[in-house]
């Protein structure tokens, strides 16, 4: 068996293209305890999620985690799942294919768009192959992460290193690090909030609600909580608010650990004592919604907010397939590929297709006369 992935029927001359992977978190293939309890085995086996010793995590994950929180994560699941499937895997899957149109419409070359998820499917490693199999020899990788963290962004670079280490020959490749300041996702993130605001009204506060990450791993050099900060102060500024109108929280822990704090349901459980009685929360470090902003926002924290005395809460839905957040990524990935001749304005079809049949003649003939 040979050691490396190759395509055995490549020809020397053959059609090039670029790639663009857009790879999000992953979720199951069904709200089922079943599908739920491999798409967790996957997810929490990946040392960048849980940083424990792999003995000690793994005795934790197998003998209580996995027979304990699939039945009840299958059952939030069956809460926002719907007739066409996931809303992560629909959502993602619209997102590519209309940054696919976008990048068609203003650049001739050969570039094609795919997703992938990092646990679950799409396969990041299928994805990749496939890339292969249609001739695509430069590639863009873009986590759907804005916020850089360890326990996303570069669990997807070491995903693509490990796959790419097995071929025989992989292509170039440009990796996206984070979009948390791009002026074009602040942008799109302020006009979702400014389409709220004009059909719903101004709420008192607005509250950003960012997954959280253990807090030893902002001290280990993560800069997770400094780019979700930054992010939240563009956005403030964008939308003229005071400081005190916005506020910055951190949802989703587990755990006993020390997480990324204020946390979001204590926060929303103590805004009505306060006085505040009316909420919007806007979710900027999810690129499409899922079961952490359609569930336990929208659903969970929401009655936490009225149970605790609140009034009016509303959920600004996440950027997804909009045109806004199109636009945003389609420029982030034009950027990402200049220098490329896929890429160039001026790429030209015909003059593309004569030098490959230049090569390819090349290669017969060299082929040729080795017989």
């Amino acid at each position: 068996m040979p050691r490396y992935f190759g395509l055995t029927h490549h020809r020397h001359g053959d059609p090039a293209a670029a790639g663009v992977l857009l790879v999000n978190l992953g979720t199951p293939d069904a709200p089922t305890p079943r599908a739920v309890r491999r798409y967790l085995a996957e997810f929490l086996g990946d040392p960048r999620v849980v940083e424990l010793p792999r003995w000690l995590w793994r005795i934790i994950l197998h003998g209580y985690v996995l027979r304990v929180r699939p039945a009840r994560s299958a059952a939030l699941y069956q809460r926002i799942w719907t007739p066409e499937g996931s809303p992560l895997a629909t959502g993602t899957d619209a997102l590519a294919q209309r940054v696919q149109a976008a990048l068609r419409a203003q650049r001739p070359g050969p570039i094609l768009v795919r997703h992938a998820m990092r646990y679950g499917r799409p396969a990041l490693r299928a994805a990749l192959r496939d890339f292969a199999a249609a001739g695509v020899r430069r590639l863009i990788v873009l986590p759907l992460f804005p916020q850089y963290s360890a326990t996303t962004t570069a669990s997807v670079f070491d995903a693509v290193a490990r796959e790419f280490a097995g071929w025989r020959w992989p292509p170039e490749l440009r990796l996206v690090n984070d979009y948390h300041a791009e002026p074009l996702y602040v942008e799109a993130l302020a006009r979702s909030v400014e389409a709220h605001w004009q059909r719903h009204g101004r709420a008192q506060r607005l509250l950003l609600s960012f997954h959280g990450i253990p807090e030893r791993n902002l001290h280990r050099g993560d800069p997770y909580y400094c780019q979700c900060q930054a992010t939240a102060r563009r956005l403030r500024e964008r939308l003229g608010l005071e400081e005190s109108a916005l506020l910055v929280t951190f949802q989703s822990r587990v755990g006993r650990a020390k997480w990324l704090q204020p946390y979001t349901d204590l926060t929303l459980a103590d805004l009505p004592a306060e006085g505040i009685k009316h909420v919007q929360v806007l979710c900027p470090g999810f690129a499409v919604d899922c079961l952490e902003t359609l569930e336990e926002i929208a659903i969970g924290n929401h009655a936490r907010f009225l149970h605790a005395g609140g009034e009016r809460f509303e959920y600004i839905p996440a950027l997804g397939a909009g045109d806004d957040h199109v636009a945003a990524l389609t420029d982030l990935v034009l950027r990402h590929g200049q220098g490329w001749s896929e890429f160039d304005p001026g790429w030209d079809a015909a003059r593309a297709q004569a030098q490959q049949a230049a090569a390819r003649a090349r290669h017969e003939r060299i082929r040729d006369a080795r017989r």
